[in-house]
């Protein structure tokens, strides 16, 4: 399920119109406008300058033309200029186009000037002022009738208010007042439920917090608007995590914004007194490089190292009884359960269930004491790295067992699981031990969470250096 605002299209419209009213697809029908009028004007100029274009074709202008939008959509697409259309003020739209438009530019330019003896400095310029200047205004444009189909509700929003009564009464009266956001708000969940209510302002109260997770099932909820107060601090962690975890998008009011600090980027709504915690935390061209750093990297580790891992299978095997592998459920991204295997350094023990290696473990063997601190332990799960249940870099992937018994402490645990867990981490270079009380787990969370919350490929590198760091000074867990 994408994480972008989905609008609602009355079902008396259709299908057809529904996708076309998409705000990313008015935003890409736009761009391609934009693109071809930029360089059917950019064409125009060449013809007038000194460029000889006398033996180009038609058809090789509409060949150029095409692989022109093809490359401009990835290039907008990779600087994220696709999704966070909704929340994005117009000033940042604007500068996020000059930004993205001046990239692709210079690449282009950078590309005719290494390859061809063309003189297209001035005449470059231009167009880069063209694309630039026809993209901003039909974005700008694409905002506008989007805010006009909003306000006739012809697009509508899916959405669940969440709160204390007193607070859900105020922002009704502002969603009242901004028609332009496009909410349809179909139930209510309160959280002072000791007042039995049934409807507030024509809206059915759906029930308490309990209900939530079937209340976004069963009305297809897109939105989630979370109005309380301090006093429900916990509840509000664990609202906002099954929120997140059904898929929706979550906006808070402005005085919640420090108790749910930490769960996810936060960007501001543009003239709304809502703060959007957005579930989308890497650029796309961010993920597009870290996953492709993933099977680069795993590809070379598991074909040019072969040789020493075979030789780190033959010592697991000579040293002590059992199979050269441990493999074992982990929970993944989205909730999902794989198959994760390490080199054995422990001695076997069947009747023991799930469980950590404790500090000084006496199943650990001498072998095994050696690879767990230089981490070559973990070189197999370059194989679930290359197979997309794992990343090089994210949190931990647990145990189904632990992962039971911690969301019921803390129903946010959950929130780890928005990413692809990691071979390697911010706590692991951090050489911290296992958790074992509820105190060190909110701890393991806050490197957890200073992870997901601070996601980029910058970081992901440093994570990277480190762990070779450790690795040499061999600083990871005997």
């Amino acid at each position: 399920m994408t994480h972008d605002v989905q609008s609602h299209i009355a079902p008396s419209n259709g299908r057809m119109l529904h996708v076309l009213l998409r705000p990313q697809n008015m935003q890409i029908a736009a761009d391609l406008l934009g693109l071809t009028l930029s360089f059917a004007l950019y064409q125009v100029v060449r013809t007038w300058s000194l460029v000889d274009v006398r033996s180009f074709p038609i058809l090789d202008h509409v060949l150029v033309a095409f692989i022109s939008c093809l490359f401009w959509t990835l290039v907008f697409w990779m600087g994220g200029l696709y999704r966070d259309f909704y929340i994005r003020s117009p000033l940042d739209e604007i500068s996020a186009v000059f930004r993205q438009t001046f990239i692709g530019s210079a690449i282009i330019f950078l590309a005719i000037t290494t390859t061809s003896n063309l003189s297209v400095r001035p005449v470059f310029v231009v167009y880069w002022a063209v694309l630039f200047g026809l993209i901003t205004i039909g974005r700008l444009v694409a905002r506008q009738v989007q805010g006009r189909l909003r306000e006739a509700r012809v697009i509508r929003i899916p959405t669940l208010v969440v709160g204390t009564r007193s607070h859900v009464e105020d922002l009704l009266d502002d969603l009242k007042n901004e028609p332009a956001w496009g909410y349809d708000v179909l139930g209510i969940i309160l959280l002072d439920t000791d007042r039995p209510v049934t409807v507030i302002d024509s809206i059915p109260v759906i029930g308490g917090e309990a209900s939530l997770a079937d209340a976004i099932q069963g009305g297809k909820i897109r939105e989630v608007l979370v109005s309380t107060d301090g006093a429900h601090h916990d509840r509000l962690l664990n609202i906002s995590a099954e929120a997140a975890y059904r898929g929706c998008m979550i906006k808070i009011v402005p005085d919640l914004y420090e108790i749910v600090s930490g769960q996810a980027r936060t960007h501001q709504i543009y003239g709304s007194p809502l703060i959007d915690i957005s579930p989308q935390l890497m650029q796309p061209w961010e993920e597009f490089a870290k996953r492709a750093t993933d099977i680069i990297v795993s590809v070379l580790g598991l074909g040019i190292g072969a040789p020493i891992w075979l030789l780190v299978g033959i010592g697991v095997k000579l040293t002590s009884r059992g199979p050269m592998f441990f493999v074992q459920d982990r929970v993944g991204r989205n909730g999902r359960v794989f198959r994760m295997a390490k080199f054995r350094s422990m001695t076997v023990d069947d009747k023991r269930g799930p469980t950590w290696t404790d500090k000084n473990d006496p199943r650990v063997t001498p072998f095994g004491k050696f690879i767990r601190k230089t981490h070559l332990d973990e070189i197999p799960q370059l194989w679930n790295v290359l197979k997309g249940e794992m990343s090089l870099v994210g949190p931990r992937p647990e145990q189904p067992f632990y992962v039971e018994k911690f969301t019921a402490m803390l129903p946010y645990y959950r929130r780890r699981h928005k990413v692809r867990p990691g071979v390697t981490g911010w706590w692991q270079v951090k050489a911290k031990s296992n958790p074992e009380s509820l105190e060190e787990i909110q701890q393991r969370l806050r490197y957890d969470f200073f992870y997901i919350e601070n996601m980029s490929f910058k970081l992901d590198l440093e994570i990277m250096v480190r762990t070779v760091f450790v690795m040499l000074k061999g600083h990871g867990k005997a």
